[in-house]
């Protein structure tokens, strides 16, 4: 076998684009900080003027569940309005309460965007079999996007003005849950927080670490207004913002971390000066964090092989934010390196004249004896990545709904209210609708209510034009319950099928429950695709940079093992309900998410060691020393930055939605595995092994692939 020679001659090269873009702003640094400045500033006034156009895109082309709603838009004259709940339980009952709740109607019917208020003791079904629980509709006039979340603020506390000792009021729906979540802004606020205290340990310095900070924070502010701008041109969910944020502080800020701790070992070397150090570490560092950047990025726009509307937007408000940070790292980053930059080494020198140790060698001593033995911290460290993968094998995907909601929420006090009056299945019926004649809908109305699963059924209903009829089945289990999903495919699957036999009409089963199974099954589908389109082209990427073939194989294989540890700790305290979750489905679309970040963010800490590690092979050509060195140099940084991005991410765990959360813990474990346990413990025992076989590569890919260089430096 062949391998890349260890030593090179000295090329002459044309500076690169990187090169270039970083040495501008280096030379004009006022001027980039001011362009940074205005860019931030503009786009922050014009999202703020004009204002965001978000947009929860569900739909989901070829599925009954699509069908349903696309029959409901075009034949159900009523038009896209918004209603709520109000759900009143009286210990005595109603009856003895009848004014106190006409009086209480009554008011809310004065209240803004409020078109009808229904009475729920003449509106059919409204009204529990013990006469102790009711709820009326309150009909808005306006769609849920248009809705004014003070208004509907307004019309839970006027609701719950009338609730006195004995007589409960709780008000539920999708408005009900939005307007009693908090604006947000905690979480972001504990993260940065947290990520200065340890850049502060780090260096020493509050100036060193407020760079790496400030370079995030002025990334993801930028961003933030672009994301509002572009939700007028794209279809952009309105839970990409928050996302973004979490990417962005924790991207943003590993991104500049790497750059400026190369820039710190630099100026600690003999003879060193600081715009050498600056073009060094930009030239070394600055250029695998551009890979890496771009790995993420690959992984992120893979989302789009999926198909999927709701993905599409997220991906490309996520793929702007790394993008930006990327930018940010190698243009303000290094103005401020150069407008600071005597006071930078000033604090540096001085930190590390404190220190009596010579730096790396706690990293040095844990390579070596990860060498010594390698077969054994290589197979723990994989049975424990395989054994916490297990739970996610069993991980059953859904849509939040109220049952979810924290229990002090008025919309969860809503939902159970009604599950203890109605029955579980109440809060999410199943929506039939059968095209065909008047016979057709009877029977369907038989053949649903004599299903032993199903506790209630309406009768057919007629949409104005005639051509169908629409029946609400009410399953015995709750809608997030795997009961229901079992019963909306044997439906689909079996008893449907065999009625349309019988009376030549076509049946759809829709609605919450049936929607979430329908973008489970489409998630499911396409994943193949998606994870072969993402690691296939990153790992040719690396292939590309590494000159080798196990490299990128053994890239792929860690990251898979670190996303499903993740998703399987997700599973654990999402699905199962540890450490007091609430029990419940992985939101429908969090697992493919989680996947593409991951992939990509794994990818950083694989380029900064394994170039490193290159770095010192090419120099020595000792392969073991190489591992040595390579994680005697990175093993603090990526440490540090793992350990920014678990607080970062982490702290979504005190967010107030469960979406945010399953997100904060899957990219916080996967972090944090990958950066102790990947890194620092399998890659230097995996690559004991390979020795100098890992930077192999068959000479006609060595031929065929282009050449891309993280070291490009004098």
């Amino acid at each position: 076998m062949a391998v890349d020679a260890p030593v090179q001659p000295p090329r002459t090269t044309r500076p690169g684009l990187l090169h270039r873009v970083s040495g501008w702003a280096r030379r004009h640094a006022v001027l980039a900080l001011v362009l940074w400045v205005v860019a931030l500033a503009a786009v922050t006034v014009a999202s703020t003027l004009i204002g965001d156009r978000y947009k929860n895109d569900t739909s989901l082309p070829g599925t009954d569940s699509q069908r349903v709603t696309d029959i409901f838009r075009a034949h159900q004259p009523k038009g896209d309005t918004a209603s709520v709940q109000i759900v009143v339980r009286a210990d005595g009952g109603l009856d003895a309460d009848k004014s106190r709740v006409a009086s209480m109607l009554a008011a809310v019917r004065g209240l803004p965007h409020v078109a009808s208020v229904a009475d729920p003791f003449t509106a059919p079904g409204s009204l529990s079999t013990n006469r102790q629980t009711a709820y009326s509709t309150v009909a808005l006039d306006v769609s849920q996007a248009e809705m004014p979340i003070d208004d509907v603020r307004a019309i839970i506390h006027k609701a719950q003005g009338f609730a006195q000792p004995g007589f409960q009021v709780e008000v539920g729906g999708d408005l009900a849950r939005s307007a009693a979540d908090s604006s947000g802004g905690a979480s972001e606020g504990i993260g940065i927080l947290a990520a200065l205290v340890i850049l502060v340990f780090l260096f020493g310095s509050l100036l060193a670490a407020t760079l790496p900070l400030l370079t995030a924070v002025f990334a993801v502010g930028s961003t933030l207004g672009l994301l509002i701008l572009a939700s007028h041109l794209f279809t952009v969910p309105e839970y990409t913002a928050p996302v973004m944020m979490l990417v962005g502080l924790g991207v943003g800020i590993d991104y500049a971390l790497l750059i400026f701790s190369r820039y710190r070992h630099e100026l600690l070397k003999d003879g060193a000066d600081r715009t050498s150090a600056a073009t060094i570490a930009l030239d070394t560092a600055g250029r695998s964090v551009m890979f890496a950047g771009c790995t993420v990025v690959i992984a992120l726009l893979g989302l789009l092989a999926l198909g999927l509307g709701a993905l599409q937007g997220v991906a490309l408000g996520v793929t702007l934010t790394v993008l930006t940070t990327m930018l940010a790292a190698v243009t303000l980053l290094p103005a401020l390196l150069t407008l600071f930059g005597k006071r930078i080494e000033r604090s540096v020198r001085k930190h590390a004249a404190k220190r009596h140790r010579t730096p790396g060698d706690g990293w040095r001593k844990l390579a070596a004896m990860v060498q010594r033995r390698p077969l054994i911290p290589l197979v723990l460290g994989v049975v424990a990545l395989i054994a916490l993968s297990l739970p996610a094998l069993n991980m059953r995907l859904g849509f939040a709904d109220a049952g979810t909601d924290a229990p002090a929420k008025t919309s969860r006090k809503a939902y159970d209210l009604l599950a203890e009056g109605f029955g579980p299945g109440f809060n999410g019926p199943l929506v039939v609708v059968s095209q065909g004649d008047q016979v057709a809908a009877q029977e369907l109305g038989k053949t649903l209510g004599a299903d032993p699963d199903i506790a209630a059924v309406t009768p057919p209903q007629v949409l104005p034009d005639g051509k169908f009829a629409t029946v609400l089945a009410f399953p015995k289990s709750a809608p997030q319950d795997a009961a229901t999903s079992d019963l909306v495919q044997r439906l689909r699957d079996d008893t449907l099928p065999k009625l349309e036999t019988q009376t030549k009409a076509t049946y759809l089963v829709g609605g919450a429950t049936a929607a979430a199974d329908d973008f489970a099954g489409a998630v499911s589908n396409r994943l193949p695709i998606f994870v072969l389109v993402v690691v296939g082209l990153s790992a040719l990427l690396l292939m590309a940079v590494f000159r080798s073939i196990l490299i990128p194989l053994k890239a792929a294989a860690l990251n898979l093992l670190s996303i499903g540890a993740s998703l399987g700790a997700i599973t654990l305290v999402f699905q199962q309900g540890w450490f007091g979750a609430q029990a419940g489905p992985i939101e429908a679309f969090v697992p493919v998410m989680i996947f593409a970040i991951v992939f990509g963010l794994s990818m950083d800490y694989e380029v900064f060691l394994v170039s490193r590690i290159h770095e010192e092979w090419r120099r020595t050509n000792d392969a073991r020393a190489a591992v040595r060195e390579g994680l005697a140099t990175t093993g603090t940084v990526i440490t540090a930055a793992a350990a920014i991005m678990i607080v970062v991410f982490g702290a979504f765990l005190l967010s107030p939605d469960r979406m945010l959360k399953q997100f904060g813990l899957g990219l916080a474990t996967a972090v944090l595995i990958d950066a102790l346990l990947i890194r620092c413990v399998i890659v230097p025992a995996v690559m004991r092994l390979f020795g100098d076989r890992a930077w192999w590569l068959p000479r006609g890919l060595n031929r065929i692939l282009p050449r891309i260089r993280l070291e490009d430096h004098s």
